[in-house]
């Protein structure tokens, strides 16, 4: 089997691939997510998402050229915006307040990197509702869960309470999470890193 290397420092990345039983090491790719960004702001969420996850499969290929690279990003799209994790609680309260009652869209992208080069890839993209929320459930949710919302594109966990800041959900529950599992694990199948 091909070595795999997850170009991310994800909790939740993490713990999808082990719970699907796929062997992996982890080494975060070192890439300015900012300056990327900045650099598409007039791009899509879908083209952002793509990018970032590609330059940090890349990242990491160059590093451990005979290993199977991947990397992975996640945008929030909404009223024209492309956003991606908050840099404070506060900021988290805000997201929320705007979303609520609104529709926005995830758009998850992995990419598959080996010997510096781009070999496959792939993006999500998932329509959610959040329903219309009390200001005494948001600021219960927040005390709740704390700064683990800011590792989290949306400010929420959808895998846990921020569930229930939904009414409608289109889409892959692991896009939800950051990672379009299915067909990630079918390229895994087709390049030998994991067992057909």
């Amino acid at each position: 089997m091909m070595d795999l290397v997850l170009a991310s420092s994800s909790a939740i990345r993490a713990r999808i691939l082990r719970d699907a039983g796929v062997g992996f090491t982890v080494a975060p790719a070192e890439i300015d997510e900012a300056a990327v960004r900045a650099s598409m702001a007039s791009s899509d969420g879908k083209a952002v998402a793509a990018e970032l996850a590609a330059r940090k499969a890349l990242c990491v290929s160059e590093q451990r050229p005979e290993a199977l690279a991947l990397g992975a990003d996640q945008v929030l799209a909404f009223d024209n915006l492309t956003l991606g994790k908050a840099a404070d609680m506060a900021s988290a309260g805000e997201l929320l307040r705007a979303l609520r009652g609104r529709r926005h869209a995830l758009v998850a992208s992995v990419a598959l990197a080996k010997g510096g080069s781009v070999i496959w890839r792939h993006s999500e993209t998932v329509r959610l509702w959040m329903r219309d929320f009390s200001e005494a459930f948001l600021q219960a949710y927040l005390s709740a869960e704390g700064e683990a919302l800011l590792g989290c594109v949306g400010c929420y966990r959808f895998e846990g309470l921020g569930a229930q800041l939904f009414e409608r959900v289109e889409g892959d529950y692991f896009a939800i999470l950051g990672l379009p599992l299915l067909p990630l694990l079918a390229a895994l199948r087709d390049r030998g890193a994991l067992a057909s």
